[in-house]
């Protein structure tokens, strides 16, 4: 069985802060040097205060979303998160609604932030599509 406590908290505050797009809230998740990859094939943003300001220019407290995170592996600190995110219709690029599914890789500190954070994600062909 996998020791998920430490990242299951980081969820949870993860997720808080995405409902409030509080910047201290979001800056709590993160080491200063945090290294954060999303989306794919841009480079990765490097320190909290960029991570921050990239996360507030989305403003998605103001959607309704679902996220169903499922912790699939743990390698030390390193801890691989597969997820589903649900958008409503209308509220981000498409007519109908947005599911995509998420594979994360987070790198935990000893005081529960991330120092590396690598996001990929693809659109579902379907809204039915789940884990």
């Amino acid at each position: 069985m996998i020791d998920t406590a430490d990242i299951d908290r980081w969820l949870e505050r993860y997720q808080a802060a995405w409902h409030t797009d509080d910047r201290q809230e979001i800056a709590a998740l993160f080491t200063d040097d945090v290294r954060y990859s999303s989306p794919p094939h841009r480079p990765p943003l490097e320190g909290v205060d960029a991570v921050v300001d990239s996360w507030l220019r989305l403003r998605e407290s103001s959607i309704p979303w679902t996220f169903e995170p499922e912790v699939i592996a743990r390698e030390g600190d390193l801890y691989v998160v597969r997820a589903v995110t649900r958008y409503p219709e209308g509220t981000l690029r498409a007519q109908g609604p947005e599911v995509y599914h998420n594979l994360w890789l987070v790198t935990l500190t000893g005081d529960g932030r991330a120092r590396e954070f690598i996001e990929y994600y693809v659109l579902a062909e379907e809204d039915g599509d789940t884990m």
